[in-house]
């Protein structure tokens, strides 16, 4: 398997990570040998949380039926006894304006149910990640972004918007893309207001992590550039 700890930590020194990167993996089966998660959690995307605070860990889809919407974007059908639970949840975030009943045919969702989603930091991940998810400030962002166009693995979709949790199935379609998080997200994982998200496909993430020093370096060079010519010509 790829030494994603290597990778973890090239990605740490190029672009700076305050926080250590995610890896998701979604499988058919439990793996062996991964711990399974026990507890109760209000969203999909609070695995996250604990992923990112050092767990490794697997879910199965009774793990998400708390969370409606995360439930239809990685494609879970709720039990009968809670199958009106997306129903009322919609009813609830459209009868606020949060959202237009229309959009949510548009949301990206996984093609098919997962038998086991596994969390992990990148680097202590078991298995090969189907995402990976970065989260920061915007400067992070537009590095990482710069890195996959410069590696032609970028989306070209614009900046995903609400619900986050969509992110994961829009990049293993679409390529690396950014995500503005949305308010439930930024609860339940404890983003800060001044961070966002960049999720990559897992099968790019090599590509990725190549180009990555590159980019670090141009922009420190730009930055000395711009520095210069700002002190040169500006006349405020």
């Amino acid at each position: 398997m790829t030494n994603y700890r290597s990778i973890e930590a090239q990605l740490r020194d190029a672009f700076s990570l305050r926080r250590r990167p995610i890896a998701v993996a979604f499988r058919d089966t439990p793996p062996a040998d991964v711990e399974k998660f026990t507890g109760r959690e209000p969203s999909g995307c609070s695995f996250w949380r604990l992923a990112a605070a050092g767990r490794t860990f697997y879910t199965v889809p009774s793990d998400h039926y708390n969370c409606a919407i995360g439930s239809h974007t990685h494609n879970i059908p709720l039990p009968p006894e809670r199958a009106d639970e997306l129903r009322q949840t919609l009813g609830f975030i459209t009868g606020i304006g949060y959202v237009r009943m229309e959009e949510v045919a548009g949301i990206p969702r996984l093609p098919k149910t997962p038998g086991a989603v596994i969390y992990a930091p990148l680097g202590d991940t078991p298995v090969d990640p189907d995402v990976v998810l970065v989260a920061g400030q915007p400067a992070l962002l537009m590095r990482l972004l710069e890195t996959a166009v410069r590696a032609g693995i970028q989306s070209q979709v614009p900046f995903l918007g609400r619900p986050t949790c969509m992110a994961l199935p829009a990049a293993l379609t679409q390529g690396v893309m950014a995500s503005t998080g949305c308010i439930g997200n930024r609860v339940y994982t404890d983003l800060g207001n001044d961070e966002l998200y960049v999720a990559i496909p897992g099968k790019d993430l090599t590509r990725l992590t190549a180009e990555g020093a590159t980019i670090a370096s141009a922009n420190a060079a730009l930055a000395e550039y711009h520095r210069d010519r700002r002190r040169a010509l500006s006349t405020e």
